[in-house]
């Protein structure tokens, strides 16, 4: 969830939902795409292999994809789909399981038969013949040389099954099995179910639908810019209106007044802070995302109230040149605007700028100064940072040891409770629509679906995240949240020990949650307050020292 992040969008959401449904019967061969394939420089040479490969995936059609459906009340799908433990598979397939440390990585695809390599055209022509009468029915006007009896009928049998598997999948009409179905056959490089499946699921989708159906539009724009681009052009593919920078604060606002994910955050984070800082008299902040700096409007508030006078305090604002956009300046803007909320409730205060981003920060820009009690504060901010799984530099943990060399009172950590950084490609689908759908579910019950306003706030505060999720690798895929467990693993190896929340904090974001919809839910466990929607943990605050 990217409250406080620039989404720059191109023109023309609409356009991929409204392309004409391809027809599964077609006896039409769609072209072999395989998304890792790099040009050689025989092109003649790669033409005939890419032609060989062709005839044999679709021959043997050992790459396919997955049923099932993603677990959700009053799906008419039979089969489940949780990030947990899924099962998905096609008759006679090996199934593949997605119990997140013990699945192999199958981001490839599954090896192609050598079984159906015929000794000549002719022989080739006979077997996809074959195959075509098979799934579709004879052709009378075909002359009689093509219907002959196939040598492998156990092997068209199977592949008739697993073709009649994929009509079934698309006659259910279930929209999340399509998608995960569709997720499925890309992993398994399997293009044309693949293909299939995207042009049903397009005919489904919407932006002003139930909340799977705008979800899945965006998953669906993810899928598709998977299979398109590569690199930092996937970014083009999603295809969103960016809003004048004055806008976009508008929706960022909505999304923090609508839902209680932000305020919990910022709420818990400050009341750690406090409750760390109450006997200081010179405190440094140091936010490694200040964004507008709202967070710490409350906390100056409260701090110019306390017994004896209000400490000294000083802040300083890190981030990247691309927030500035929704701010409409740089940082400048946030250290006036909470300069003057200081002067007003006569708090002595400084502001240090580092308009840097994370991964950029060495101690030189920190300022920290001797006889300051420090506080850290890390919200929305670490899942940014690559890790070892990235890079070598591992800023992640890099930004935790920097951080612990400075003995600071108080450290807070603010994240969505997720499993997307290392998990391949599948499971990591499943964990964004299950992540995400809990989201957009929240956010129907506070606007109406025809809103224009709720289109908004999901098209330019959710959806590049999204699709970052589905259609990026390597360094080009920033969102990489870890659940609670891992962070708390990479915390206590830098050093860091739990400070637990008092229950002043808990009993606060309680009393904020009255003001919210019922399914909201609050849990206290592992030193750590999770928030969620419906007993599903959407973020997670924890404090540090």
């Amino acid at each position: 969830m990217q409250f406080s992040r620039m989404h720059k969008m191109s023109d023309g959401t609409q356009k991929f939902y409204d392309q004409p449904v391809q027809k599964l019967a077609s006896k039409n061969w769609p072209p072999h795409q395989n998304i890792d394939h790099q040009p050689s420089s025989d092109d003649s040479n790669e033409r005939a292999r890419l032609s060989v490969d062709t005839f044999e995936q679709y021959c043997t059609l050992e790459s396919s994809s997955g049923t099932g459906s993603h677990g959700a009340p009053n799906s008419p799908s039979t089969a489940s789909f949780s990030p947990e433990k899924t099962q998905v598979s096609w008759p006679n397939q090996q199934s593949y399981s997605s119990e997140l440390y013990q699945s192999p990585d199958r981001t490839c695809g599954s090896p192609v038969s050598g079984s159906c390599i015929t000794q000549n055209e002719n022989d080739l022509r006979h077997k996809l013949r074959e195959l075509e009468t098979v799934m579709l029915g004879p052709d009378l006007d075909t002359p009689a040389m093509y219907n002959v009896t196939s040598p492998k009928e156990d092997q068209i049998s199977s592949e008739s099954e697993r073709w009649k598997c994929l009509v079934e999948i698309i006659s259910r009409g279930d929209l999340k099995e399509l998608l995960c179905a569709c997720a499925k056959a890309i992993e398994n490089n399997d293009m044309y179910a693949a293909e299939s499946l995207m042009a049903e699921s397009r005919q489904m989708v919407s932006v002003s639908g139930d909340p799977i159906q705008r979800l899945g539009a965006y998953m669906l724009e993810g899928l598709i810019a998977r299979l398109a681009s590569s690199g930092s052009s996937i970014y083009k593919a999603l295809r969103c209106k960016e809003p004048a920078s004055a806008e976009l604060l508008s929706y960022m606002h909505l999304l923090y007044e609508i839902c209680p994910y932000f305020k919990f955050g910022y709420m818990s984070a400050n009341g750690a802070i406090a409750e760390a800082m109450k006997d200081e008299n010179k405190i440094h902040i140091i936010d490694f995302l200040i964004a507008q700096g709202s967070q710490w409007i409350i906390l100056i508030m409260a701090l110019a109230s306390r017994p004896g006078g209000p400490p000294h305090i000083r802040i300083t604002g890190i981030d990247d040149s691309t927030a500035a956009y929704a701010r409409g300046g740089g940082l400048e803007i946030v250290g006036q605007r909470l300069s003057k909320l200081a002067d007003l409730y006569k708090v002595p205060f400084e502001f240090n700028a580092a308009a840097i981003s994370g991964s950029e920060v060495q101690l030189e820009n920190l300022e920290v100064r001797p006889g300051e009690a420090l506080a850290v504060n890390f919200s929305m901010m670490l899942h940014h940072m690559p890790d070892e799984s990235v890079s070598i530099q591992n800023h992640r943990d890099r930004l935790l040891r920097l951080v612990k060399g400075l003995s600071p009172k108080v450290v807070t950590l603010v994240e969505q409770e997720a499993n997307t950084n290392t998990a391949p490609f599948f499971h990591r689908f499943l964990e964004t629509m299950n992540h995400y759908g809990a989201i957009f579910d929240s956010i129907d019950v506070a606007l109406p679906r025809d809103s224009k306003d709720r289109i908004n706030v999901e098209q330019h505060c959710l959806a590049r995240e999204i699709v970052n999720l589905i259609a990026c690798e390597g360094a080009e895929r920033v969102e990489r949240h870890e659940p609670f467990g891992k962070w708390r693993s990479r915390f206590i190896m830098a050093g860091f020990t739990p400070y637990p929340l008092s229950p002043f904090v808990n009993a606060t974001i309680k009393t904020l949650l009255e003001n919210y919809n019922d399914n909201y839910t609050l849990e206290e466990r592992d030193g750590a307050l999770f928030l969620g929607w419906k007993n599903q943990a959407i973020i997670v605050s924890s404090a540090w020292r």
